[in-house]
């Protein structure tokens, strides 16, 4: 959630084949439905994947609402705003339930402090899962913030059952401290934790987790501001929006089969150019998806459609962007990606998901939360 300044829109008109050709396709026609509303600022929609169809909506001032039978209940799951500093970049930023939380009733939260710093904290929900019990919080990580944006912000289980977390690049412009490219730092990076336990691990497998200096919690690296990643529920594989810096905004994929250890480049690149002179390739993983700030300037990660609603939708990845409120839909297959236009809402900051696989995005300012849906 960066840089939310001009909103100026181009549709993009042609969608990508298996080895990244292209092909005229018309956009499968959606419409966004109100669902419900009086929720400002939420950064994170979640479901519990406990058979109770309810939505959790984490708000940046820190507090987490339940959502069911398409009302918000009247008292917060928990209110985390004596703990967190919020506005701008900061505040109460991702949630994640775990996978057994029918039985161990875990929750994560990942939220900024009152320094300003990165913290991910877990909390137990009270028996009849009302509730999280605010004297339940253990905190498991922590780390420090040079600037006040890119906190990065996503908080999700991978198929493997390990906890994710992005982290943007510590902030400023430009990444002063080149923490990206530094594997002593956990910003800039995607972060893999084993929280089986009743402290948070390196999760078993982490690429760096024997290299002498480096960060043992780094799955992957080079990034600046993934504020949204989500898992492809249908195949594993890992989808990260990155927020660019002057020129380009991306989408980066991770395949279920990898080992870790992906350099996207920052800040050595920017989407599929230089942005330090002479950069080369020197190994970096280049984007599947990348767009110019003449169309948006904060992506916004989505999902991989797997629901019902919209059979046309199936198969492609649903993202937007926050300045310009437009949604796309990319096939999620090949090497590159190519875009069409669904529609435009107003400052779409998350997408969710529910148990079923269908897609919500969140209006950051209006606190309306809209469901995707066919004609």
């Amino acid at each position: 959630m960066s840089n939310f300044n001009r909103s100026v829109l181009r549709a993009g008109l042609l969608t990508a084949g298996l080895l990244g050709l292209t092909t005229a396709q018309a956009a499968p026609t959606v419409t966004f439905q109100p669902f419900v509303g009086g929720l400002p600022q939420v950064t994170s929609l979640v479901h519990a994947a406990d058979g109770s169809g309810r939505l959790y909506a984490a708000q940046q001032d820190g507090r987490v609402q339940v959502i069911e039978n398409s009302r918000v209940r009247n008292t917060p799951f928990l209110d985390l705003r004596p703990l967190t500093r919020a506005g701008g970049e900061r505040g109460l930023l991702g949630l994640a339930f775990d996978p057994a939380y029918r039985s161990n009733r875990r929750v994560y939260v990942h939220y900024t402090d009152q320094g300003g710093n990165t913290v991910l904290a877990r909390y137990s929900a009270a028996p009849d899962f009302s509730r999280a019990d605010p004297g339940s919080a253990r905190v498991l990580f922590t780390a420090k913030q040079p600037y006040g944006n890119h906190n990065g912000g996503q908080l999700a289980f991978g198929p493997d059952g390990f906890l994710y977390l992005g982290l943007g690049d510590g902030g400023s412009a430009g990444d002063p401290q080149n923490n990206a490219q530094n594997l002593a730092s956990p910003l800039g990076k995607l972060l893999r934790f084993d929280v089986s336990g009743d402290a948070a691990r390196p999760a078993a497998g982490n690429p760096f987790i024997s290299r002498s200096g480096a960060n043992p919690y780094i799955w992957a690296y080079g990034l600046r501001n993934p504020w949204r990643f989500s898992f492809d529920r249908q195949s594993g594989d890992l989808v990260i929006a990155d927020v660019g810096q002057n020129a380009f905004e991306e989408v980066d994929v991770q395949p279920r089969t990898s080992k870790g250890g992906e350099n996207y480049g920052w800040r050595v690149r920017e989407g599929r150019v230089c942005y330090e002179k002479n950069c080369g390739n020197q190994g970096f993983v280049a984007p599947v998806l990348v767009y110019g700030r003449n169309e948006g300037q904060s992506i916004t990660g989505g999902y991989v459609y797997r629901g019902k609603a919209v059979p046309a939708l199936k198969g492609q990845y649903v993202f937007a962007d926050f300045a310009a409120g437009t949604v796309w839909a990319a096939p999620a297959q090949g090497r590159t990606w190519e875009k069409t236009t669904l529609g435009r809402v107003s400052n779409p900051s998350t997408f969710g998901e529910d148990e079923a696989g269908e897609l919500y995005v969140a209006e950051y300012g209006s606190g309306r939360i809209l469901k995707l849906a066919g004609k």
